[in-house]
Order: structure tokens, then C-alpha cells, then sequence
């Protein structure tokens, strides 16, 4: 038998951790962790470049602590930085 679309292992932990759109809590074990900053990834289109304000005010939307996602999203190489410009270079991607 499938599990329905809200019953999968990732829409629990985003269930957990993601209330009404905003980032409770970011989870300590690095699986949920990343399933947490995948969702928060998929918020920028693969191919476009965003400037530094860009990035904190899409995250702004999320969490608080804009620097805090912007380090785990390049540090778990969903997104990619130079000159202060970022761009999604990973994450899963909706088809």
C-alpha cells in the first residue's frame, strides 16, 4: 500500500519543523536537517543568479536567522556563492 502525499517520512519532518511556513526549529539530525534546507532551496529558480539582499529576504520569509540558512544551504552545496551573488546548485527539483 503507498503512503498518501502528506504521510511521507518528508512531509513529516516538514510538518514538524515548518509551521505555517516559518521554520520552528532547524532539526539536529542532519537527514531531517537536510530535508528542511532542501525545502528552502526549492524557493529559488535553478538558473538564476540572486544577489546577497535577494537570498535574505526570500529566507527572511522562512526564518529569523537569514545568516544561519544562507551558510547551511552553501555549506550542503544547494546553494553556490561568489562575489556575493548566489544560485541554486542543488536540491531536488519538482517535474
Amino acid at each position: 500500500m503507498s503512503e498518501l502525499p502528506d504521510e511521507t517520512p518528508r512531509a513529516r519532518i516538514l510538518q514538524r519543523f515548518v509551521v505555517d511556513g516559518r521554520i520552528v526549529s532547524m532539526p539536529a539530525k542532519e537527514s531531517k536537517r537536510l530535508v528542511v534546507l532542501d525545502h528552502c532551496a526549492q524557493l529559488f529558480e535553478p538558473g538564476v543568479r540572486y544577489p546577497e539582499h535577494e537570498v535574505n529576504a526570500v529566507l527572511g520569509t522562512l526564518h529569523d536567522d537569514v545568516a544561519m540558512l544562507r551558510r547551511y544551504l552553501v555549506d550542503y552545496g544547494l546553494l553556490a556563492r561568489e562575489d556575493g551573488v548566489y544560485w541554486r546548485a542543488g536540491g531536488t527539483v519538482e517535474v
